[in-house]
């Protein structure tokens, strides 16, 4: 919406009343009497939209930054959306991150729904957000909350909900909580409960217990031999939780990174704590090289993504993909899965690679739209239907091989993964000798995403003109590819499963590969993603036939974005 001069103040002012946080109120009053109507409307001209992942953004004062009015709000509202599901006697389960703030909103959250008669089960210290979903499913509670904002950077936090199933909200849940959101009333008058109450339980040690067991379970049981381990938490929070269960699996020839093992919301030897991220993986890779390690475990600050780095042959550590992650995982757990209609579930925008290998075990390929609260969605409705879940991903680090957590889990599949490089050492085999082997059987795969990163009001205009720019004239060419077919995920919905709605995706099809185009729903960025395949007669034909085919793919996502007007 665009206010006027007149209404950004009103909001402005509006806010400073309702807030319970004086210095945030001060920080807002400050920005008022700056008279900087641009930096004020970023603050206040619209509120936060609760969305993918619920809310996370910027921390600072006003309806368009993470801060406590807004947590306590967005609590209110989700008070009211238990109650009118008809939930009797709900109950809740938060948790919270090491960032800054995460435990004071995780308070505020806890405080606003106990005065609404809400039952908690609160985790006492920081958490992974797995472990926050494990619990969900484990108390059967209607509900959980966790305070995080996963890989962003250290100034962001956020505000993740699950609900039925102990899955991510999805449509059109997120579209209620977000209207009772604007109608809640200011924050102050919201009511808090600050006391000790008989409505809150803290999570014990018998909950850890079942965790580490669930893990203990799905751990292969006839490893012989193990490998070396370099893990780091990224200053996060999954040290603690990683390395117990490692231990409790018999890898016990693990090397935290020294300066990035305890949490530290400031992520200072970072410059974005996202294993993604270039350079994110440095302190990894030195202390990986210089104990001569097997396997580089990584995870995000709330750890839930898991990211992989193996050795070289120059005795240097490269970073997996999430589409590799994904691929090997796919034709490790199918390879050991005797079970019926064995099931794998991926985004539209994960590599088809991982088509041909389902094929190949006899599995059966379900896609849904970006986000792990869809890959939940399509487990939990075909797993009723018959279908055996073995393995879910995204190409975005994120993996789930397990029934008992319904969100990506990077604890429970670093475990799973270590197996798999303790199964290909014992067949003579190193990870990259069988992603090698997998491209000579179903074909080299390239895939490239390119993101342009669009901040603030502006960017967000830039980022819907383009995507606009793109359905009206999608392109009959992109380099040498002819464009086969569009798929506009805009409509259509009522043909397609629910995990596959309507969303602002475009999809170009190659008859060698495709290219998608979306926006983050995270974060200010338009994303494109190119998959191109290329068929080879040999191993020795896969690096030089991948590199060209890397460039390519690069070159058609620049190419597209130049077309589309937001490069």
């Amino acid at each position: 919406m665009t206010l006027s001069r007149e209404q950004l103040y009103e909001r402005a002012r509006a806010w400073i009343d309702g807030d319970v946080d004086q210095a945030s109120a001060a920080a807002l009053r400050q920005l008022i009497e700056a008279n900087d109507e641009a930096v004020l409307a970023d603050h206040v001209g619209h509120d936060l939209g609760f969305g993918t992942a619920g809310l996370r953004a910027t921390m600072g004062p006003g309806s368009n930054r993470m801060n406590r009015a807004t947590v306590i709000r967005t609590t209110f509202a989700v008070t009211q959306w238990l109650d009118a599901r008809g939930t009797t006697n709900p109950s809740v389960v938060v948790g919270f991150d090491a960032r800054h703030n995460s435990q004071t909103f995780a308070n505020d959250a806890v405080a606003v729904l106990v005065a609404a008669g809400v039952s908690v089960r609160r985790f006492s210290a920081p958490v992974p957000t797995p472990l926050v979903a494990f619990a969900q499913k484990q108390y059967d509670a209607d509900a959980a909350i966790v305070i995080t904002a996963s890989h962003n950077p250290a100034t962001d936090n956020g505000y993740k909900l699950y609900g039925e199933g102990a899955a991510q909200i999805v449509a059109p849940d997120d579209a209620t909580i977000q209207a009772l959101i604007a109608t809640a009333p200011a924050a102050n008058q919201v009511p808090r409960h600050t006391g000790a109450s008989s409505l809150v339980t803290d999570v014990d040690a018998s909950l850890f217990d079942a965790y580490e067991a669930m893990v203990v379970a799905l751990h292969a049981t006839d490893v012989t031999w193990r490998p070396r381990i370099v893990y780091t938490p990224l200053h996060g929070v999954g040290a603690a939780t990683f390395l117990r269960v490692a231990a409790a699996c018999g890898y016990d020839d693990v090397t935290p990174v020294a300066s990035q093992q305890q949490p530290d919301p400031d992520f200072p030897t970072v410059a974005f704590p996202n294993p993604e991220e270039p350079g994110a993986l440095d302190e990894a890779f030195a202390t990986a090289q210089r104990l001569e390690a097997d396997l580089i475990i990584a995870h995000d600050p709330d750890a839930d993504r898991l990211a992989i780095a193996i050795p070289a042959a120059d005795g240097t550590f490269v970073a997996l993909s999430g589409n590799q992650i994904g691929v090997l995982f796919s034709d490790y757990l199918l390879e050991h899965a005797d079970v019926a209609n064995p099931l794998i579930v991926t985004t539209v925008v994960s590599t088809p690679m991982v088509n041909a290998v389902a094929r190949r075990h006899g599995a059966e390929v379900e896609r849904t739209f970006t986000g792990f609260k869809w890959i939940a969605r399509a487990k939990v409705a075909l797993v009723a239907t018959g279908h055996t879940f073995v393995y879910g991903f995204e190409e975005a680090l994120g993996s789930n091989v397990t029934v008992a957590v319904n969100d990506k889990d990077g604890i429970s599949a670093a475990i799973v993964f270590a197996d798999l490089v303790a199964w290909l050492h014992v067949r003579g085999e190193t990870v990259a000798d069988r992603l090698v082997t997998l491209a000579v059987i179903d074909g080299v795969w390239v895939s490239r995403q390119v993101s342009v990163m669009r901040p603030g009001l502006a960017g967000a205009k830039a980022i819907s003109g383009a995507m606009a720019r793109l359905l009206a004239h999608p392109p009959e060419t992109l380099g040498s590819h002819r464009v086969m077919s569009v798929n506009d995920y805009t409509h259509g919905a009522e043909t397609r499963p629910a995990w596959r709605g309507n969303d602002l995706l475009v999809e170009l099809v190659f008859s060698d590969g495709r290219v998608l185009v979306r926006p983050s729903g995270t974060e200010p960025k338009l994303k494109v993603y190119v998959d191109l395949r290329f068929a080879v007669d040999s191993r020795d034909e896969v690096p030089s036939v991948a590199a060209a085919g890397e460039r390519e793919a690069e070159q058609l996502a620049q190419l597209l974005l130049t077309q589309i007007g937001i490069v």
